[in-house]
């Protein structure tokens, strides 16, 4: 019988997060038993968004930037074209900030106002611009809110859920739809266009150009066929 690691209580749902012992033993092999990985988080060497994490099942979720201080590596998850997560390697200087996506926009206690990431972030005092849906570059270090991006048609944007996670493309049109789920139309970069729910939409650059590096693929899906041409030509 297969054991499979459940994910601690944290900033990502269950369904949505890749634990950290599957993320060194399994992704970057770092382990080959949950004991090692309980050794190797004991010693303190793993960073997950810039806080020092002990525990092995502890959740991290999309946009997280997982930091091995020892070997001076640096990963940020993101999904591939085909929905899972990938491990994706950055530079240390792209690992000092991430991206949010803005979930909620509320007054706190005292009429303070907050607002609400994807990643069960409460920053206060944003700027007033910032809306839901929009994405925000957050500093790593200190916890602040560097720049934003506006949910807008003409952003680039990355799909989060549905049958298309994890494809990267511009967004070209939104459709509101009173009473139920509203719409986004998204071009890829190789023309292709598909639809899906608002909610999966994730903003991350202004205009054609990503604030972070992509995966292999750049976020294009390709059909059965070209995958196979493409196997064979290698």
């Amino acid at each position: 019988m297969m054991q499979a690691p459940k994910p601690s209580p944290g900033p990502h749902k269950a369904r949505e997060c890749l634990p950290l012992i599957l993320l060194l033993r399994n992704r970057l092999k770092y382990a080959l038993t949950g004991k090692e990985v309980t050794s190797i988080m004991m010693q303190r060497l793993i960073k997950v968004d810039g806080k020092v994490r002990t525990d092995k099942t502890y959740p991290t979720g999309l946009m997280d930037v997982v930091e091995i201080e020892k070997t001076n590596e640096f990963f940020r998850l993101l999904y591939d074209v085909k929905g899972r997560f990938v491990v994706h390697r950055i530079s240390k200087e792209e690992a000092g900030y991430k991206l949010c996506r803005v979930k909620d926009v509320k007054y706190g206690s005292k009429g303070i106002p907050c607002v609400i990431t994807h990643d069960g972030r409460t920053i206060r005092y944003p700027d007033p611009l910032i809306k839901a849906n929009d994405t925000v570059v957050l500093d790593i270090e200190t916890g602040k809110i560097k720049d934003f991006v506006k949910f807008d048609v003409g952003n680039m944007v990355v799909i989060t859920g549905g049958r298309n996670r994890g494809r990267a493309g511009i967004m070209i049109h939104r459709e509101k739809h009173k009473g139920t789920f509203d719409i986004c139309h998204v071009k890829d970069a190789a023309g292709n266009t598909f639809a899906t729910r608002m909610a999966n939409v994730f903003v991350i650059g202004k205009g054609t150009t990503p604030l972070i590096t992509m995966p292999k693929g750049k976020g294009v899906k390709l059909t059965i066929l070209e995958e196979a041409a493409r196997r064979n030509n290698k």
